[in-house]
């Protein structure tokens, strides 16, 4: 995409020029829209699944039965979003919510058989996605890509209050 105007600031607004192909958060966000895509093509027509009901499915189908709060915090996804996804797959039989017996205010979300189904053939189909998406990267840039992305999971972490703010 060409640009309309090569220098969109007057001169002495120029230093405030934004260099997006080196802003970290711009680049991850981008990146993060190209994978997404990638690996929804495998689930989305097959399965009738969009990515955050996909990501809710495979937290689940990994950490087992939890409060939609937990597939908040371990999505970072926000609650409006889980809560959609959720819907949606209650709808289609493919989790179950129950009341929490130890605090009734809480419901549990559990992945039925069919959700369970449903992973369990999804599962071979990402991470063959995910693997060939790596494949550019050598063994020790895959572990020094694996090595950054923690840090900055354990940075950002700290920072994370359940919402998802778009840049």
């Amino acid at each position: 995409m060409k640009p309309i105007s090569s220098n969109p600031l007057p001169p002495e607004d120029e230093a405030q020029i934004l260099d997006l192909e080196h802003f970290l958060p711009f680049r991850l966000s981008v990146l993060a829209n190209r994978v997404t895509r990638r690996v929804a093509r495998v689930y989305a027509r097959r399965f009738q699944l969009s990515a955050p009901e996909w990501r809710t499915m495979a937290v689940l189908g990994r950490y087992g039965a939890m409060t939609a709060n937990s597939v908040v915090e371990r999505t970072a996804m926000d609650k409006v979003r889980v809560s959609r996804a959720v819907a949606r797959l209650l709808a289609r039989e493919r989790v179950t919510r129950r009341t929490d017996p130890d605090d009734r205010r809480r419901a549990i979300l559990d992945l039925t058989p069919e959700g369970r189904a449903v992973y369990a053939k999804v599962v071979p189909m990402v991470l063959a996605v995910e693997s060939e998406l790596l494949s550019p990267l050598g063994a020790e840039e895959r572990a020094l890509l694996d090595q950054v992305l923690r840090k900055l999971e354990q940075h950002t972490a700290v920072d994370f209050a359940g919402s998802e703010d778009e840049i």
